[in-house]
């Protein structure tokens, strides 16, 4: 299967947006049966972290395969890396790697377009991670699903959630912002949120932990003096690990608190029982963190 990410994007649109949009558009199941390649003009503007991230959530999609043609950006990143090739053994590898991407001519066994100067700033609402409106949307109403399953299964996420149909999820109080993980916790995603924070405080009655993707993201963090911005802010600054993403070593949400979260998925329980999690990203989550609620980085500073 082929996606193409079409178009560029929109200020304040990051690649989680995109791959969260996507989700929401194609739905969880999509994927099943297939590997995802992900391509369109918009590949070639992204940094490879942002490939990550989008690849990362390749699951999301139902597939368990999702990957990139390299390319230029690729090999640039790749030299100097420490388990790399060198020297002319470097040349050799990019020579046999410039043969990876698909053919011009290439058929899909199934394609889709996703046009993406239309993304806005995503957030989740429910229990899936294709639960997700812009964040200037108005929570939908599943009296208006025609698939009896579908409409079930939000009725229940909106119970879960505590949210009404046809409210604006703008302005949702929250009381946990977490920014980490596999998709979000990339010395890139820290940078994302620094530059969103831009020397702004955690609102009071919010508990905001940064959580770094590794061992390495953390020092070069802390080379930067990143985690002095953040805790300066408010911000816990934690040792990296899975962390809050699955409630690892105890990091859970009180029932019925709600998260703001730039993990990967928003089950019932997987950030503690009865925990309510929204998915967004680094930007989003910050914006959350110094508004006391869901909100939109566009407007954050405003």
């Amino acid at each position: 299967m082929r996606i193409r990410l079409e178009g560029s994007r929109a200020p304040g649109v990051s690649a989680k947006d995109v791959i969260l949009s996507t989700i929401g558009l194609l739905g969880t199941a999509v994927g099943r049966g297939h590997a995802l390649e992900f391509a369109g003009s918009l590949v070639d503007q992204l940094t490879i972290e942002e490939r990550l991230t989008v690849c990362n959530l390749s699951i999301e999609l139902g597939s368990k395969t999702g990957i990139m043609a390299p390319d230029d950006a690729t090999y640039q990143y790749l030299s100097g890396r420490a388990y790399a090739p060198k020297g002319a053994l470097f040349d050799k590898a990019v020579a046999r790697w410039r043969k990876l991407p698909s053919d011009e001519d290439a058929v899909f066994d199934a394609e889709h377009v996703i046009h993406v100067p239309e993304i806005a700033p995503q957030i989740t609402w429910g229990t899936s991670p294709r639960d997700v409106i812009d964040v200037t949307g108005r929570i939908p109403d599943p009296s208006n699903e025609a698939n009896a399953e579908r409409r079930n299964n939000m009725e229940a996420a909106l119970k879960y959630m505590g949210l009404r149909p046809g409210d604006a999820i703008e302005g949702t109080p929250v009381d946990w912002v977490f920014i980490g993980s596999c998709t979000n916790g990339r010395l890139s995603d820290l940078h994302e949120a620094a530059t969103a924070l831009s020397g702004q405080k955690v609102a009071a009655g919010v508990r905001a932990w940064i959580v770094p993707g590794s061992v390495a993201v953390k020092r070069a963090a802390e080379r930067e003096g990143l985690h002095r911005k953040f805790l300066d802010a408010g911000f816990e600054w934690r040792e990296p690990g899975c962390s809050m993403c699955v409630g690892a070593n105890g990091d859970i949400i009180a029932p019925g608190e709600r998260s703001v979260s730039t993990t990967n998925r928003n089950f019932v329980g997987r950030q503690g029982p009865g925990a309510r999690t929204h998915l967004a990203s680094p930007a989003m989550a910050v914006a959350a963190a110094v508004a006391g609620r869901i909100a939109d980085i566009r407007k954050l500073g405003h």
